[in-house]
This record gives structure tokens, sequence and C-alpha cells, in this order.
């Protein structure tokens, strides 16, 4: 069955009403990491007392399947080694010097709560952000052990806790939750329903990827991990290709282009065909190996007549550029579902 795309659905009132409860759910993130971080704040100042007396850490060891985010924000940063360990269980020579950390939003993971127990067994220093309730919560308990507790089953809200305590011991960088619920809050704002699309980022984006299909790229550590949570979303949403990576992953399927010519019959034989589109993914970032790789891309983009659209996050710290990227992408990936429909 055939399906094409109508943007007059993304200002239809009775169209957005009906998507009502996933776009909430998108306008309601900054709230969910303004509340998740109160629910910790007594827990994580008893954690940072701890830390305190016990000194820093030989290493931080970022258990659990969520993991990927915390190295993609500690890496560069944490002034120990780090490791980031999605498998179940911990690495070998983990042991009581060690920190070991923990994102489980739903708390329902056996990988996950067998980690957690044999950081409890070995005597780790051990930190998880999860359900109060939950089964990795229960096998958490322990001597050097704290639980942070949160309930909104959000991986960035329950992400954002943790950073908020791996910053207070120096561990990490900056993440004020209140800058990443104000980052969101913008975002929600901006791309809210109610605004037509004239105005509206994120409607203006999803009609530039309903006919492509889209390339999408962050230069940092954590602007890629936004490309990658974005691409994922499109997937998620649309079931239409969406690929992320690095500049010289995704050179190939810009390179390998057609060449559009301004003479082409805009209704002959090619007329349907869904080129790639590059999607930056810009944190302001201004490392020199982030410019080259952008610019390359760019250029390549240039030289094959592919579109480039741009997403730029204006926030004060990266874990707030991250999420104001993050969000951005995933509400593109809503209306551009919102916009297909079926012959």
């Amino acid at each position: 069955m055939a399906t094409w795309f109508d943007e007059s659905r993304l200002d239809d009132a009775a169209v957005l009403e009906a998507d009502d409860h996933v776009l909430r759910l998108l306008a309601e993130s900054g709230a969910r990491v303004r509340r998740t971080s109160g629910e910790a704040a007594e827990a994580t100042a008893q954690a940072v007392a701890r830390a305190e007396d016990l000194g820093r850490p030989r290493a931080v060891i970022a258990a659990g399947p969520d993991s990927r985010l915390l190295r993609a924000v500690l890496e560069p940063w944490c002034p120990v080694p780090f490791v980031a360990w999605p498998a179940p269980g911990l690495p070998g020579w983990a042991g009581s010097l060690d920190l070991v950390v923990v994102l489980a939003p739903d708390g329902a993971d056996s990988g996950t709560a067998s980690a957690v127990a044999e950081a409890v067994r070995r005597g780790c220093q051990l930190v998880v952000a999860c359900p109060p309730t939950s089964m990795v919560a229960e096998h958490a308990a322990g001597r050097w052990s704290t639980i942070l507790p949160t309930t909104a089953r959000d991986q960035l809200a329950t992400a954002v806790a943790l950073l908020e305590y791996l910053d207070r011991v120096s561990l990490g960088p900056r993440a004020d939750a209140d800058q990443v619920a104000e980052a969101l809050d913008a975002v929600a704002i901006a791309c809210s329903p109610h605004r037509d699309l004239a105005v509206n980022p994120a409607k203006m984006l999803a009609i530039a990827l309903a006919d492509a299909n889209p390339v999408v790229w962050g230069g940092s550590v954590l602007a890629a991990r936004a490309a990658r949570r974005v691409a994922e979303s499109i997937r998620r949403s649309t079931g239409r290709t969406a690929l992320a990576g690095d500049a010289e992953h995704l050179l190939p399927v810009i390179e390998a282009a057609r060449q559009r010519n301004v003479f082409d019959d805009p209704f002959g034989d090619d007329a349907g065909e869904r080129r790639p589109m590059l999607l930056v993914l810009d944190d302001g970032s201004e490392d020199a190996v982030v410019r080259e790789q952008r610019g390359r891309l760019l250029a390549a983009a240039a030289e094959r007549r592919v579109r480039v659209e741009t997403v730029t996050a204006d926030a004060p710290t990266e874990v707030a550029r991250y999420a104001y990227l993050s969000l951005s992408g995933a509400y593109a990936a809503e209306y551009l579902r919102i916009g297909f429909v079926e012959d």
C-alpha cells in the first residue's frame, strides 16, 4: 500500500489531538528531569558525604545496558580510568577500590541486577539510580551501596540524577538538572503542536525528512550519541531507513547519491526517488577534528546536491545540549509519523 506525506496534517487540530498522548509525553521531558532530581536529592547528598569519606576511587565502572549514555558523557572527562560494561557481570579486576554506577530506569533487567549483586559481593562502592522497589534495588542492598530513587522510568531523567552525583564528587562534567530541564522546556515550546509549521522547527524538519533517507551526524561524542537516538526515533516512528554514524561511515552514502541536474524532469521516472539528506546535530563543539569532519561532509553534500539541515543546540552544559538535540529529533520523528497517510 502506497504512503504519501500530507503536511497539512501537521496543523490539523483533530489529527494532533489524536496523537496528544505521545506529544504530551515529549513535552513533559523537562518536568520528569526536575521531578527525578528532586526524588533523588536526599540520597545524592548521602552518597556525596560517603564519597568524601572514602576518597577518590581507583576507577569508575558504568554497568548495565544503559551504560552507553554514561560512556558518552564521562569518557572525555572522567579524571580516573573509566569503563562502560553493558554485559552482565563486572570486569574481573573490579573490587573495593572501584566505584560502580548503574542506570536502571525500569529496574527490571536481570542482567543489570546480576551486575549490581556482583558489585555488592565484591565490596565495590555502588551507586544505582533505579525505582526503589524494583528488582535491581533489591539486589543493590549492601554496606557500600546507595540507591538514588527514581520513578519516572525515563532514561535521560535517570541519567541526569546519577550525573549530578558524579558532578558533585568531581568525577563527571557539570550536570545541572535545572539547566537540562530548561533546555528540554525550550524544545517543547518551540516544537509545540500549537505552533504552525511556518515557525515550528520540528514540523519543518519533518517536511524535509518526508521524501529523503536521513543521514544523521553529530561531531562531538555526545552529539554523535544524540544522532544515534534521533535515527532510532525516525526508524521506530516510521519504519523508514535512517542512518547515524561517524563521518567516514556516512561519506560513502552521500558520495554515492546520484548527481542531480537542474533540468531533470520533476515528473519523470526518478521523481519519487528518496535521496540522502544530511542532518547535522551541532552542539557548538569547536574541536579541530569535528570542524574537519563537518567540512568534509558539507563539501560532499554540496558536490552531490544533497540537502543539508542543521539542528543547533543552545544550552549551557554538554548534557543539556545533548538533551536539546535528542528531543528536537524526537519531535521531528513524531511529526513525520503524523504526516504520513496511506492510500
